[in-house]
């Protein structure tokens, strides 16, 4: 008759080798399987450059002119008998800086409107020039005929636009809105035209 106890303790030694094997191949398994590993996608960067503006420098228009050169004087017109004679551009006025013995003065003759009213001091033709002298503001003329000739048979040469005569402390200038003539010294003259005049 087999013992009993020798049957137990056989199967408690088969048992214990069996769950020697197990452990054996769960760790051989563990050891050669590779570990499990769960990464974390790489973090994407993504880095917007702003485009860099486009700037464009123009210079500013100037908006400042030079100032026009003054005129040149005209040297063609020598004097004639201590006076300069001229012809405004058009032939209407006849002009002249003259030295008097008593005075100098600057004027042009010629029909020019509007005229002041005569005054009674004036008995002969009125209104038919404007004169400035070296005492005082300039005037309308009084004058029984041609003061501002050299008396040639052809009118006096022009004084262009843009040209000017000095001389004896007068500027006389020629200009699109007529012939002007100033006394250097006092400042006073007038402008006389066709259609418009002036004195001061």
């Amino acid at each position: 008759m087999v013992d009993k106890r020798l049957v137990a303790a056989a199967v408690l030694a088969v048992s214990a080798l069996l769950t020697a094997c197990g452990s054996e191949s769960g760790a051989e398994v563990a050891a050669t399987s590779p570990p499990s590993t769960t990464s974390a996608p790489a973090a994407t960067t993504t880095t917007t450059v702003a485009p860099v503006p486009v700037t464009t420098t123009e210079a500013p228009l100037s908006t400042t002119t030079e100032p026009a050169p003054p005129p040149m004087p005209q040297t063609t017109y020598a004097p004639l008998q201590g006076a300069y004679y001229f012809s405004s551009p058009d032939g209407q006025f006849q002009c002249g800086i003259v030295t008097l013995p008593s005075r100098t003065e600057a004027g042009c003759q010629g029909t020019t409107t509007p005229v002041p009213p005569r005054p009674e001091s004036c008995m002969i033709s009125w209104g038919n020039g404007i004169r400035v002298t070296n005492e005082g503001a300039a005037e309308f003329m009084c004058s029984g005929g041609a003061v501002y000739t050299s008396g040639g048979e052809t009118v006096d040469p022009p004084l262009e636009v843009g040209q000017q005569i000095v001389g004896d402390g007068y500027t006389c200038i020629s200009a699109a809105d007529g012939i002007s003539c100033n006394n250097d010294e006092t400042g006073h003259g007038f402008r006389i035209a066709a259609d418009s005049n002036e004195t001061f």
